[in-house]
């Protein structure tokens, strides 16, 4: 079946006919098939190159369990857990801490702007923290947080870090030598079908999660540790996704990290050019962009422009989340799709557009 529609959005990202053909290979059984687990130690060999030299474990599902996963599996009743946010998903490391019986102290700054250092000092100051949760790319806003005076401010504290770095990994660098737990998934930098959840632990972040029993199964990241060298997983491990990340992971290395993070830089600039040109704004205030994804305002317009674009031009967008719907449209230049060509297809769609509306 052909499909010309082109989807832009950041996250589910294009898929390319390579990763979709290796999904289609016959399905093991990977409770059984010690194949299997020499394949999957593989894969994590290939993602440690992706992220450095942290443990690295897939988990089965989408990248939402990551982060119940991380807070679920390192904060106990009582823990006291510093939430820096500056957006949606920042937020929402609160819930999952109070879920989990934590104290979630909430550092937060507008959404428009960069991280508040000061404020993160304060808080860091004034309270013992044993984890520390951040957003490295807020979806929603296309905001990239700097996080390496973060994680300093945490270092000096001794505090546990987990970033929140699905929207950004494999798209730009992330400072995993310096995390505790990264979290990604496979369906934005990756260009995989959504479905997994793709993490990194260190050293001192195992040591906190055997601390104590967790509560949950699915989101118990313990079991995790050892199960490759054990051949044994916690659960029915996803194998088509796992070999269409496998396959996805192969191109984004042999074409080289460098060369993927200047492709992105590239048509992140293409398409906030052509967006000044059209005379639009970019959401993000004094924060920088992320060249993974656009945020632009088109205040009170942002799901009609979506809309047309979707039924005239073959072109799927985002909005914004939550408040953001009707004023903000996305561009996700990430993964497979952060070309030029396509960049200029879809903001030669987007002029169109506006140009009706005049």
């Amino acid at each position: 079946m052909t499909d010309d529609r082109l989807r832009m959005t950041p996250g589910p990202t294009e898929v390319p006919v390579d990763v979709r053909e290796r999904m289609a290979e016959p399905t093991p059984n990977p409770d059984v098939e010690p194949e299997f687990f020499a394949f999957y130690r593989a894969l994590t060999e290939k993602l440690e190159a992706v992220y450095g030299d942290d443990d690295v474990v897939v988990l089965g599902g989408e990248g939402i369990l990551g982060l119940e996963a991380a807070v679920a599996s390192l904060v106990e009743s009582g823990d006291r857990v510093l939430c820096i946010s500056n957006g949606l998903y920042g937020e929402g490391f609160a819930d999952f801490v109070r879920m989990s019986g934590g104290d979630a102290v909430v550092c937060e700054s507008p959404w428009r702007e960069p991280l508040d250092l000061a404020a993160i000092e304060s808080h860091l100051e004034d309270g013992a923290y044993d984890v520390a949760t951040m957003v490295h790319c807020e979806t929603p806003t296309g905001v990239l947080n700097d996080l390496e005076p973060v994680l300093d401010l945490c270092d000096g504290h001794d505090v546990i870090t987990v970033v929140d770095a699905v929207s950004s990994l494999g798209g730009t660098p992330v400072p995993t030598d310096r995390i505790d737990v990264t979290l990604g998934a496979s369906q934005k930098c990756f260009s995989a079908p959504p479905g997994l959840t793709v993490c990194s632990i260190s050293d001192r972040a195992w040591e906190k999660i055997e601390s104590f029993e967790t509560e949950s199964l699915y989101t118990d990241l313990e079991p995790w540790r050892d199960a490759a060298a054990d051949e044994w997983f916690p659960y029915t491990h996803l194998s088509s996704n796992l070999y269409g990340l496998d396959a996805a992971t192969d191109l984004l290395l042999e074409e080289g990290l460098e060369r993927v993070f200047e492709r992105h830089e590239e048509a992140a600039t293409r398409c906030r050019e052509r967006a000044a040109d059209l005379g639009l704004s970019l959401y993000p205030d004094g924060a920088q962009s992320s060249p993974t994804v656009t945020a632009l305002e088109i205040p009170g317009r942002a799901v009609a422009v979506q809309q047309r674009l979707a039924d005239h031009h073959d072109i799927v967008l985002a909005t914004g989340l939550g408040d953001l719907a009707e004023d903000v449209l996305r561009v996700g230049h990430m993964g497979h799709n952060a070309r030029i060509d396509r960049v200029d297809r879809t903001m030669d769609a987007l002029a169109t557009v506006l140009e009706e509306d005049e």
